[in-house]
């Protein structure tokens, strides 16, 4: 229609195969009907939208939404004034003529550039995993639908204490207040209507509940109302009611987990309307873990806005008179413990937060990592992707750390490293692990370099971020533990989990995985230990050990080796640790990290700050190194060190048994299992089952799988195993005919007992002279005999173990072995 404008843009503009595409694909399905000469080419303008923060999400992830929000505005920007006045020309033409554009262009995929104006040219593909975008609003969390949410976004400052925070000395004259309750006291903040056992979760939405959010505290009387004024509402919170008992006395009720009727440990509140200098007391009444770090010097922490605002200080250790006692109310269910302490608040009119230990939430998590992917270094070997999403629809995030390969052989070559935390939400101080780990190998450091040349690291920074958002202790928004069900089945119920293990899974079809750790913490011991799986292998015994003794050596303030163990209970089958172990990574790892402070070395006596967790990541990235250094001098010498302090061990336990061992013998055989203690918690070992509205759905889970079950197919059998299966058939009815037949045997008198070797002696002559050459042989050692004359000595034992030699693979025809066939025919 128009040649000499044509030939202009074919000279502007040089095809794109993106171009072409979506041109066909919009004028198929009627959305463009313009020519394809009045379009710009896309490629000249991408510059524009990846230099630009505007053209980023401002949605949530994953969503794009248009700049321009109103649909009139977008029609009358659709075409600039930045062409040619030749190019204007044409377009007014084919606006005005109906049969090449019938309607404005409808499409998504419009770019703007730097003044805001809309350019008829198409973006790049939209990536597949863009989750964050480089400005705007963070994923907001999604809560239960029957949780408020105040409308209050918190944020702390990262500080270390200048000067050691010691334990607590008790004195012995502390106060062990009775508990009154809400008969004698009054209830200035209670929470209603959470969900507790007996209900299950339906649905989230982003905020929570719906409605209006209620006032739970009481109303100030006036300026000279003293009293405090409670909140738990936001994200990671936790405090159910508070009932004040007198002037400057308030007990405390935890909320329990979520769906379930337990797991009070994690608190995490505000309080507002403080007074200076008035010494205030705090009892919390509803612990349920009759042993605790409180009775050793913890101490609980305390943030104060107005020092975070002028002086910069952030969480610290505060708290005297502090004790760890049992409740002296009895209900006749499960007993109560209280916590005590005293507070004197460094201002008036302040806001001051208390919690069991550091937090970290699942908004902070999206800050970390939405550095991470705008940082144009660190996004070039960390790549961020979805594992999956979680009950309630948070997303669970998966890191790929590793340096780019020049070839596909050094990228299959690469081991990999699986690190993950939060599987306890309660338990912030395995984030604050993660957080070094992380720091450190996204680093430039040369140590950080050769790490991701050498390993693929997968890491899933925080596994129950429902669990996280809501302020539960132990369990996900199912009412369960998650690290008692990794061997579920219900995908639905625990995703998290359940992908976690299919991603090792398929991980160690592709490469050997070295190491599995999972991040957690502790409430009853001191110091960071870790605990791993005995391996039965005897060419890598103790090997699981090394790791462990080279971190405490690393670390020797931090870490205890004495506190690590190393014994799988049957009551930990469905951990993390046990069933990565089980699907056979050696190395597989739970590590606590206490919520008090160390009892080692320079920093005996004082609590773990945030540093002293996050310097814990950095040496776990130092041990790798050691663990994997090519001069296995170090791998070596710990070995030999792991072996002479299990001699002492099992010295050390016969002589508390009264018993004498000569150790110079073959003592590596004993069972180390039985020097071990337990590595259950008070109450965090047992598992409670699945739910009831999940029983049914697992009953129908497993009868899908049997029913789709292919069945085992019979493998086909050589000639020679046929004939060794005939002559066993001949064997066998023989021996039945001689015990359907007494009277036939000679020599055998009425009352007397048959000689079994005598009887196989018999059977074995009888047989030989039935048949040219013997077709099978008995003989008591597993390996094929040719001389069946050969009888092992009666009390002679095997020397190999039980399980020397494994099942066959399916499908493969093997000789099946009857050893001694007398001494299992006649007892």
């Amino acid at each position: 229609m128009f040649p000499a404008l044509e030939t202009e843009l074919k000279q502007e503009t040089c095809p794109d195969p993106y171009e072409d595409f979506m041109y066909h694909h919009l004028q198929y399905y009627g959305y463009f009907k313009a020519q394809r000469g009045s379009l710009p080419n896309s490629a000249s303008h991408q510059h524009v939208r990846k230099n630009n923060p505007r053209y980023g999400l401002s949605g949530s992830f994953g969503e794009r939404e248009d700049v321009i929000p109103d649909p009139l505005q977008k029609e009358k920007l659709l075409w600039p004034t930045c062409l040619s006045s030749a190019a204007h020309r044409q377009i007014e033409a084919v606006s005005r003529d109906p049969l090449m554009l019938s309607s404005p262009l409808k499409s998504r995929q419009l770019l703007h550039d730097e003044f805001g104006e809309v350019n008829p040219c198409l973006r790049e593909p939209r990536d597949l995993f863009a989750f964050f975008p480089s400005s705007g609003p963070l994923q907001a969390p999604r809560w239960p639908i029957e949780c408020e949410v105040i409308k209050e976004n918190l944020h702390h400052i990262e500080w270390v204490p200048p000067q050691p925070e010691y334990f607590y000395q008790p004195t012995g004259n502390e106060k062990l207040p009775e508990i009154v309750g809400e008969e004698k006291g009054t209830v200035v903040y209670q929470l209603d209507s959470v969900p507790t056992e007996g209900s299950y979760f339906t649905s989230s939405r982003v905020g929570g509940k719906r409605g209006i959010i209620r006032e739970p505290a009481v109303t100030l009387q006036g300026p000279e109302d003293n009293t405090l004024l409670f909140e738990s509402r936001f994200e990671s919170g936790n405090l159910q009611k508070a009932v004040r008992v007198d002037t400057y006395e308030y007990e405390l009720t935890l909320r329990t987990d979520l769906y379930t009727n337990k797991h009070t440990q994690w608190f995490y509140f505000r309080v507002q309307n403080t007074r200076k200098d008035t010494t205030y007391r705090f009892t919390i009444v509803n612990l349920l873990k009759p042993k605790s770090l409180y009775t050793v010097g913890m101490k609980p922490l305390m943030y104060s806005e107005l020092d975070a605002n002028t002086h910069n200080i952030g969480w610290r250790r505060e708290g005297n008179e502090i004790r760890y006692y049992k409740n002296n109310t009895d209900d006749g269910q499960q007993p109560f413990y209280c916590l005590t302490w005293t507070i004197q608040f460094p201002h008036d009119q302040d806001t001051c937060f208390f919690a069991h230990f550091y937090p970290y939430t699942y908004t902070d998590l999206q800050c970390y990592l939405l550095s991470v992917a705008n940082n144009p270094v660190q996004s070039q070997f960390c790549k961020l992707r979805t594992l999956c999403r979680s009950l309630a629809g948070n997303t669970v995030y998966l890191l790929t750390i590793t340096n780019p390969s020049r070839t596909p052989r050094e990228a299959a070559a690469k081991k990999a490293v699986v690190l993950s935390a939060r599987v306890h939400p309660g338990e912030s101080n395995g984030s604050w692990i993660m957080k070094g780990f992380l720091d450190f190998i996204l680093s430039n450091s040369p140590d950080a370099q050769l790490l991701r040349d050498i390993f693929v690291f997968k890491v899933v920074p925080m596994l129950n971020p429902d669990g996280v958002i809501v302020g539960n202790y132990r369990c996900s928004l199912a009412g369960r533990d998650l690290n008692r069900h990794y061997k579920t089945i219900l995908k639905e119920s625990f995703p998290c989990i359940w992908y976690t293990r299919n991603m090792v899974k398929r991980l160690l079809e592709e490469r050997e995985v070295l190491l599995y750790c999972d991040f957690h913490g502790h409430s009853r011991k001191n110091n960071i230990f870790l605990y791993g799986c005995k391996n039965n292998d005897r060419k890598y015994w103790l090997h699981e050990r090394v790791f462990p003794l080279m971190l405490s050596k690393n670390a020797p303030d931090k870490f205890s080796f004495q506190s690590c163990n190393f014994k799988v209970q049957k009551c930990k089958e469905g951990t993390g640790r046990v069933v990565m172990w089980r699907m056979g990574i050696l190395n597989s790892y739970t590590m606590e990290s206490t919520f008090g402070g160390s009892t080692l070395g320079n920093k005996r006596d004082t609590h773990f700050t945030i540093e002293d967790l996050k310097s814990l990541g950095y040496h776990v990235c130092d041990t790798l190194l050691d663990f994997c250094d090519p001069d296995r001098t170090k791998f070596m010498q710990c070995l030999a060190e792991l072996k002479e302090l299990l001699k002492q061990e099992i010295h050390k336990k016969f002589n508390e048994l009264g018993q004498d061992m000569d150790l110079e013998g073959n003592w590596s055989d004993i069972s180390l299992s039985d020097i071990e203690s337990s590595t259950s918690g008070s109450d965090s070992s047992l598992s409670d089952g699945l739910p009831v509205h999940l029983l049914s759905m697992a009953d129908e889970v497993n009868q899908k799988k049997k029913m789709y079950k292919k069945k085992k197919k019979k493998p086909l059998r050589t000639r020679k195993q046929r004939n060794e299966q005939y002559q066993k058939n001949n064997l066998m009815r023989e021996l039945k005919l001689i015990e359907d037949a007494p009277s036939q045997l000679r020599g055998r008198d009425k009352g007397t007992s048959l000689d079994p070797s005598k009887m196989t002696s018999l059977i074995l002559t009888k047989n030989r002279e039935g048949m040219q050459r013997p077709r099978f042989t008995v003989s008591c050692c597993p390996k094929r005999s040719t001389n069946s004359s050969q009888e092992p000595a009666p009390d002679m034992k095997p020397l190999w173990s039980r399980n020397r030699y494994p099942a066959t693979k399916r499908g493969r025809a093997t000789m099946t072995v009857y050893p001694s066939l007398h001494i299992y025919t006649y007892p």
